[in-house]
């Protein structure tokens, strides 16, 4: 079968290289560093958040990758999240203004829908169990977490967390908080102010990226120094609970140069995953068979985010600057870029089950 972006897909199951050479580059992309890219759970639409202080909205050709930029609002200060309302009629940005905006497609029009003390690193729409209106989940370095009715100034509710909010996701009733100082809280959106349960994240390095299963089971945990952790939310299903190495170069002399894991996104038909690091490379893996499904060679520089279309046939992933060398490191010369890579064949799909057989 011919796949996306003119590739043909692979019948070598064994051949667990991927192929970049297909990809395509995002046109007219941000000026500054990409922090994170969301695609519309309706349409072919991406959210690229950017340093640049800008959100810039683009529609993506399903069949060739090409893109066309649409829509773009304005911040004041870098932009660190972006996420699109259930909808996919709103997108929202947060960042080092300490405020969320949001764009309404239909009009064009941006408002300030939430505010903190400090920089706002997370924001995601989420549908409440109750139904109703889209609400919004806020997470800053103030140590709190805040959730908006997007038509009111005030927020609905405050959490307090242990340390600066670092990272968050939310799927159906599940929110998962990532903190400074490794914690990581647990939310049933059931009792949005209570947390379920707290843990130390089972990695001993800073976190860096959170993100929930597509069933809501549990969530991945990445971490600075080249680990991810599969996390199940129920005691009864902790066996399944495992960590496992990667974004690490192959050692030599007894060192091992470490990266850090700075995108997890789950594909949301098959359910598997990917990580992305500062090395530059990304990979599929199957979690529950504990098995990596492709790697790709390095892209060129450090990937900062990636996202998964609706349909799971386009991954999208930035070539960006992540600081995590240094404001020396970021160069003029450093690749800025959001580049489509077509999901062709088995690439993401689980390995067969030997027990099914």
């Amino acid at each position: 079968m011919a796949g996306l972006f003119g590739s043909t897909s692979s019948t070598n199951t064994a051949n667990t290289l991927g192929d970049l050479g297909k990809d395509v580059a995002l046109k007219n992309p941000p000026e500054d560093s990409v922090s994170d890219i969301n695609f519309s759970p309706q349409s072919q639409h991406l959210a690229v958040a950017s340093w640049d202080k800008k959100v810039r909205i683009y529609e993506i050709s399903p069949t060739t990758g090409e893109s066309n930029g649409v829509a773009a609002f304005d911040h004041e200060g870098p932009v660190l999240s972006c996420h699109w309302s259930p909808d996919g009629k709103k997108v929202v940005g947060a960042g080092a203004d300490k405020a969320a905006r949001m764009m309404d497609l239909t009009t064009q029009q941006t408002t300030q829908v939430a505010a903190h003390e400090q920089p706002i690193r997370c924001a995601r729409f989420f549908t409440p169990p109750s139904g109703g209106e889209a609400m919004l989940v806020t997470g800053s370095w103030d140590k709190t977490i805040k959730y908006w009715d997007t038509r009111s100034p005030t927020p609905v509710a405050t959490v307090q967390c242990q340390e600066r909010v670092y990272t968050l996701d939310v799927k159906k009733n599940l929110l998962v908080v990532g903190t400074a100082d490794r914690y990581i809280n647990v939310i049933n959106l059931n009792e949005p102010t209570k947390f379920y349960k707290t843990l130390q994240s089972p990695l001993k390095w800073q976190t860096r990226v959170v993100s929930c299963f597509t069933d809501a089971t549990g969530f991945a945990v990445g971490s600075i120094e080249g680990r991810c952790a599969i996390q199940y939310v129920e005691e009864k299903d902790a066996s399944s609970n495992f960590s496992f190495k990667c974004h690490r170069d192959p050692p030599q002399n007894n060192m091992t140069n470490v990266y850090s894991v700075n995108a997890i996104s789950f594909h949301p038909v098959h359910g598997t995953f990917s990580t992305a690091g500062s090395d530059g490379t990304f990979h599929f893996w199957d979690g529950v068979a504990k098995h990596r499904l492709k790697g790709y060679p390095t892209t060129g520089g450090t990937i900062s985010a990636t996202a998964f279309n609706k349909d799971g046939d386009i991954f999208a992933y930035a070539v960006s600057y992540d600081w995590s060398k240094g404001y020396a490191s970021n160069t003029p010369q450093y690749p800025n870029k959001v580049m489509m890579h077509g999901i062709v064949g088995d690439e993401c799909k689980p390995r067969p089950s030997v027990k099914k057989r």
